[in-house]
């Protein structure tokens, strides 16, 4: 049977953090969300002024980026390239800030965020991935 990596609690709190260090560096305020491969929830964090929304949003962003194995980037220009066919598909949070986490090979979950531009949520996900080494 083959075997793959997973995130340790050590490992989500490690991203949290550098997550929130990145977005409290440009003042801004966000929610972090990290989601395991099934694009099951292991953190929110909801920083200080954050919009409500965005701690629906960041979660969705996620879990598009853990079910599809890519950044969620990728669903968003295929909408906006024009293949309004794809907004049929049933995945939610198609907007760029959804980065996977991926270590040997296999995508071991995903970190959203939401609250700022989407490329700006998209550097402090992978900011925080990056704090994994």
């Amino acid at each position: 049977m083959k075997q793959k990596p997973f995130l340790t609690l050590d490992d989500v709190k490690r991203i949290a953090a550098a997550a929130e260090a990145e977005a409290l560096k440009n003042n801004w305020a966000v929610t972090i969300a990290i989601v395991d491969d099934g694009g099951h929830l292991l953190w929110l964090q909801r920083l200080d002024n954050a919009a409500a929304t965005s701690a629906v949003i960041a979660p969705a962003k996620a879990r598009t980026s853990a079910l599809g194995r890519r950044e969620s980037k990728v669903y968003e220009d295929i909408v906006n390239n024009g293949r309004n066919a794809f907004l049929s598909v049933p995945l939610e949070g198609m907007l760029e800030g959804g980065v996977p986490v991926l270590v040997e090979g296999f995508c071991v979950g995903a970190v959203g965020v939401s609250g700022v531009k989407s490329n700006e949520d998209a550097q402090v996900a992978k900011a925080g991935i990056a704090a994994l080494g």
